[in-house]
């Protein structure tokens, strides 16, 4: 029970999320509406993401100071859990856009930074698999994993606000109907941060039980 307090509240919060976020008053905001709810699910499924690929980052950095090939199971796995986070969180948004943009897809730059982002991770587990070799494999994936995340922060969080776009915090575009953090009234906030905190420990619960997987997967090559 005390290893698992965690796991506990990643579900306590998670229904919390599930039940508040689907009974309480929202405020009206542009064309919105009921809409506004995917708040709790889209925007802290991306703060999970940005949390999982840090992690992974600091895994690689550790492994290529260690050489202990447990740290590349782990980055790898934090990896694998932060692309999953991020194609559920481009699934509940192409959702949201198509109730107030019109359309699931809008070549909106926020969306198309999002989108060369995953591909940017889902190209380090392709160099993964074209090294058989396990400790040159696990090398170059950590130095490419540490750049991919140095460019994934600027592209999702720097460039989009510098460009026009209909997400909040970019240059703007008259109608925006997007809703910007400003917009937060209080209930919603006891319910949004809680969120971002379950989602992020289901997110680590996940890679837990990943890299346990593959730690008995490849035992024999593993000192941890």
């Amino acid at each position: 029970m005390q290893k698992s307090w965690w796991k506990i509240l990643a579900v306590l919060l998670l229904l919390y999320t599930f039940t508040a976020g689907f009974l309480i008053q929202v405020p009206i905001i542009g064309n919105l509406y009921q809409t506004i709810r995917n708040l709790f699910f889209h925007v802290p499924m991306w703060f999970g993401q940005m949390i999982l690929l840090l992690v992974s980052m600091i895994y690689s950095i550790r492994y290529l100071r260690s050489g202990n090939l447990a740290d590349d199971i782990r980055a790898r796995e934090f990896a694998r859990t932060g692309i999953i986070f991020g194609v559920l969180g481009l699934v509940t948004g192409a959702i949201w856009a198509t109730y107030t943009w019109g359309e699931p897809w809008s070549n909106d730059p926020k969306q198309i930074a999002v989108a060369i982002a995953l591909l940017i991770y889902l190209a380090y587990f392709v160099l993964r698999n074209s090294m058989p070799d396990m400790d040159k494999r696990a090398r170059v994936s950590s130095v490419y994993n540490i750049f991919a995340y140095f460019i994934y922060i600027p592209l999702i969080m720097i460039l989009p606000r510098l460009v026009q776009s209909l997400h909040p915090g970019g240059e703007g575009v008259e109608g925006n109907p997007a809703m910007n953090g400003r917009d937060l009234d209080p209930t919603m906030r006891m319910i949004f941060w809680p969120a971002v905190i379950g989602w992020t420990l289901l997110g680590v619960w996940m890679t837990s039980l990943l890299i346990r997987i593959s730690k008995l997967k490849e035992k024999k090559w593993i000192h941890a």
